[in-house]
């Protein structure tokens, strides 16, 4: 495939990207193969064929046929789902902040254009949930290559915007939300606003009292300064307890990824244990234990994140 440059271990598409047919992109055996020259390292998926391009007004959208991992999803270039593991970010994204919120009826998303996270929201008993997504066409190509993810999406409860993310929050009212979700992709470009602390202040004014934020923050083995930025951040704009949650995400850069959850009020420790151990809906990765022991840190980040 397309090389993939990599600048500061933040995963970046080369500026000029080849228009090529994917059976001239790939390799003769067909491996799609994105590097991280920084890290020494790369990850590679066995592709049986690309059944969908695009250059939309914002990016290059591309949905590829894998061997193993059902349908691939990249972006510029860089791998953003698979059918096989996608179920494990939504749900660490989704209910970590949903079971921390005492009683979470108001529901925001910032990006999130696959509607995984909307989907899984909608598991919950809230009122609403809305998608502020910059690019429609990714929305549009999950509800086509992606349906499962995209089943919540005629729920009445769910609502869309396709604009900017960053202006939405700046124009919502004071206490708005109980939960915002920022389910974006790596802080460049477009998307390097959203891990700002005036972001995060935004969303702080925009959150009810007890309100939770939670943000897609990197890998703890390639990105440990985009973790602790975004720590620094959310304190500084005034959020007074903060905790990065772990999982495990196999196609993204090291194959361990984090999500960093952030409240006004309510301490992540705190959650709503026993109502994650009864919840009366199906999930594939989360549950109780692992919302708890996805709170533990390895001793190099608890101690750079102690500092």
């Amino acid at each position: 495939m397309s090389p993939v440059q990599c600048t500061g271990n933040v995963r970046v598409p080369r500026l000029q990207r080849e228009k090529l047919m994917a059976s001239d992109q790939l390799t003769p055996d067909k491996w799609y193969t994105e590097i991280y020259p920084d890290d020494g390292a790369a990850f590679s998926l066995s592709i049986k064929d690309r059944i969908h391009e695009e250059q939309t007004e914002y990016q290059y959208l591309e949905i590829f046929e894998t061997e193993k991992f059902g349908r691939l999803m990249t972006l510029d270039g860089l791998v953003m789902l698979t059918d096989r593991d996608n179920f494990i970010y939504h749900e660490m994204m989704t209910h970590p902040a949903l079971f921390t919120h005492p009683d979470p009826k108001r529901v925001a998303v910032i990006g999130g254009g696959d509607c995984g996270c909307v989907k899984e929201v909608l598991k919950h008993p809230v009122e609403s949930v809305i998608q502020i997504e910059l690019d429609e066409r990714v929305t549009r190509v999950s509800e086509e290559y992606f349906p499962g993810l995209c089943t919540g999406n005629s729920d009445p409860r769910a609502s869309f915007e396709f604009t900017d993310g960053i202006k939405w929050m700046e124009q919502a009212g004071d206490g708005e939300y109980d939960i915002i979700i920022i389910d974006s992709t790596d802080p460049v470009g477009p998307a390097l606003g959203l891990f700002s602390t005036e972001f995060y202040r935004t969303c702080h004014r925009a959150l009810s009292d007890q309100g939770v934020l939670i943000a897609q923050s990197e890998s703890p083995l390639f990105h440990q300064h985009i973790i602790l930025d975004v720590n620094r951040n959310m304190k500084a704009a005034g959020f007074a307890h903060r905790a990065v949650l772990q999982f495990a995400q196999c196609v993204y850069p090291s194959g361990w990824w984090t999500a960093t959850l952030a409240s006004k009020a309510v301490a992540p420790t705190e959650f709503r244990e026993t109502a994650a151990q009864d919840k009366d809906f199906d999930t594939s990765y989360y549950n109780a234990a692992i919302h708890r022991g996805a709170m533990a840190q390895p001793e190099f980040l608890r101690k750079q994140l102690a500092e």
